[in-house]
């Protein structure tokens, strides 16, 4: 049957899996997180992979462990503001003869606050073993949360995105001399999708049957349903570090993180109104069933350096390139052999993230630093959702650490983002809308960490 055919391009997954695990928080590009370190982020992240003394090096560049003297253990936690607010409108049944303008609100503001926690240990070896350091880090390097008000006029194309990615680091530092170290280390990476959007199943019906359109009962935005997605996986990947201190003045970083494979698996949940029911019933398709997708989250290349001018006065800078080709293609499968599988397609380039930042010691006890950084978005315009409307930012970050005693220290951050330019959304639906407009929005950062050394 036409209808049938029809239905097909309104696979659950097709409408919004691919946006929302291609688009993330706005405090790194794309969905990537960085907010691993208080003390890096009040210098915009210069310096993360070679700075001294900061336990975050087991994910951001194990060699540096062994710089560590001390057994330390180390609790972050960054409080994310994020607000996006939208301003537009579209179309429903866009470019048919049933087209109509698209009703609902703005949707609210889409972002929030959400905390972001990390917690590292870092464990120097002695005697036959000095020349190792262990450590232990868990973390969350990528992510997102929106959720629009219900029956905003963006709906077809998002109402909630919630992907959580938490990883578990084990890795090792050996030091080869003096001067230069190598770290090595496993990745336990535990990813939760969520996804949320409403299906224009009135468009649907009325584009395969004028005699159902000629119903007042059925039209574009008079049959709306809804799906929501769940999945998780485990998956296991690597990072690799080095570290090379040619004086006592200047610490260079490298550091190479794997991609991660995931097979996301879990469930589609459909709501289907009771009068469009009997419509699909033949079909087969449109009720809950198992699914699943493929989910690669990138390498990333980081190279960095710190320069310790005096003893009070340091600088730091920090460039790093995320490999963002991993995201070709999203394929959504059901284990409803009715529902067929559902692709998107993404040209994605790398994106890349430029730091400046330093440090200066008041005192045995205070320590104030600062920073800015340029972070570039993979997206362009046609790939660009409102589950997360990504966009180059800049960072301008403050910090302030606090030596209690000498194993005791206090960190706290700010860091203020701003949207390079403003995110303009052009994007259809398989059901038919296409939502235009741009956003308004921006994300505050307040980090707070303890570090304690014994």
């Amino acid at each position: 049957m036409e209808l049938v055919s029809k239905a097909t391009r309104i696979s659950a997954l097709a409408l919004g899996i691919a946006g929302a695990l291609a688009c993330g928080q706005a405090q790194a590009s794309a969905f990537q997180l960085k907010e691993n370190s208080v003390k890096a982020q009040g210098r915009a992240m210069a310096g993360a992979a070679s700075a001294k003394g900061d336990a975050s090096v087991v994910a951001n560049n194990p060699a540096v462990m062994s710089t560590f003297t001390e057994k330390a253990v180390q609790a972050d936690v960054t409080g994310i503001d994020l607000s996006f607010k939208f301003d537009g409108g579209g179309s429903a049944a866009a470019g048919s003869p049933l087209a109509q303008p698209l009703t609902g609100g703005n949707g609210g503001d889409a972002g929030g606050l959400t905390a972001v926690p990390a917690a590292s240990f870092v464990l120097p070896l002695n005697g036959d073993f000095e020349y190792l350091t262990l450590g232990a880090m868990i973390s969350a390097p990528f992510g997102l949360k929106t959720e629009y008000d219900n029956g905003w006029v963006g709906r077809y194309q998002a109402l909630k995105s919630d992907v959580e990615i938490i990883d578990l680091t084990l890795a090792a530092s050996l030091e080869l001399s003096d001067t230069f170290s190598v770290g090595l280390g496993m990745i336990y990476e535990h990813s939760d999708v969520t996804l949320s959007n409403a299906l224009d199943f009135g468009t649907v019906i009325c584009q395969a049957s004028a005699a159902l359109c000629a119903s007042p009962t059925y039209g574009p935005q008079q049959n709306d349903g809804t799906v929501s997605v769940n999945g998780t996986d485990n998956s296991l990947g690597w990072i690799v570090g080095l570290n090379w201190r040619p004086t006592d003045k200047l610490s260079l970083g490298y550091s190479h993180r794997s991609e991660i494979d995931h097979e996301v698996r879990g469930s589609a949940d459909f709501t289907v109104p009771a009068n469009v029911t009997p419509i699909f019933a033949a079909s087969g398709r449109f009720v809950d069933t198992g699914a699943g997708a493929k989910l690669t989250t990138p390498s990333v290349d980081t190279l960095s350096g710190t320069y310790y001018a005096t003893d009070r006065f340091t600088v730091m800078a920090e460039v790093a390139r995320t490999d963002w080709h991993s995201l070709e293609e999203i394929r959504i499968t059901f284990d409803n052999p009715a529902q067929p599988d559902s692709a998107e397609n993404y040209l994605w380039k790398d994106s890349w993230f430029y730091s400046l930042g330093g440090e200066y010691k008041f005192s045995d006890s205070f320590t104030f630093r600062a920073g800015v950084a340029r972070d570039d978005s993979p997206i362009s315009l046609p790939y660009r959702t409102p589950r997360m409307p990504d966009q180059d930012r800049m960072w301008y970050s403050l910090g302030l650490t606090w030596n209690i005693s000498e194993q005791l220290e206090l960190n706290a951050s700010y860091v203020k983002i701003d949207l390079a330019d403003t995110p303009e959304v052009n994007i259809g639906s398989s059901t038919g809308a296409r939502l235009v407009g741009e956003y308004d929005g921006g994300a505050d950062l307040y980090g707070i960490s303890a570090q304690y050394r014994f």
